[in-house]
């Protein structure tokens, strides 16, 4: 079996835009995220860290790095998922993110895992 399989994370998110939250005029535009993780591989991983890069669509980015994912760190074994929700407040009605997990797999070996980019957009924004 290649080493691979063995570390295989599958990362899918989906993201909402919350008005509520925004002032469209104040250039505040909240955006909620929902992220599963789930462990495809063969050896169990624990969630170290993460490292996000928010590009608030004008061309600022911000660079995110932290502990676990909402103050957890969870352990996945073979089979297992995690989801979470969190959020992002940028000052533009399009951005987008992206990042990666740091993991350590239980045989001691450490592997970052590719969030792969996802577009925020507020409702009338991208046609």
């Amino acid at each position: 079996m290649s080493e691979h399989k063995k570390y295989e994370i599958n990362v899918s998110i989906r993201t909402a835009y919350l008005p509520d939250q925004s002032d469209e005029d104040g250039e505040r535009h909240v955006f909620a995220y929902t992220i599963t993780i789930a462990n495809t591989g063969t050896v169990a991983s624990q969630l170290i860290s993460r490292h996000w890069v928010i590009d608030n669509g004008d061309g600022t980015v911000q660079e995110v790095r932290g502990l676990g994912v909402v103050g957890e760190q969870p352990l996945l074994r073979p089979g297992d998922s995690f989801e979470y929700t969190s959020g992002t407040v940028i000052s533009t009605p399009v951005g987008s993110m992206k990042g990666s997990y740091q993991m350590a797999a239980e045989d001691g070996v450490h592997f970052d895992v590719p969030i792969p980019e996802f577009i925020l957009s507020a409702p009338r924004t991208l046609h």
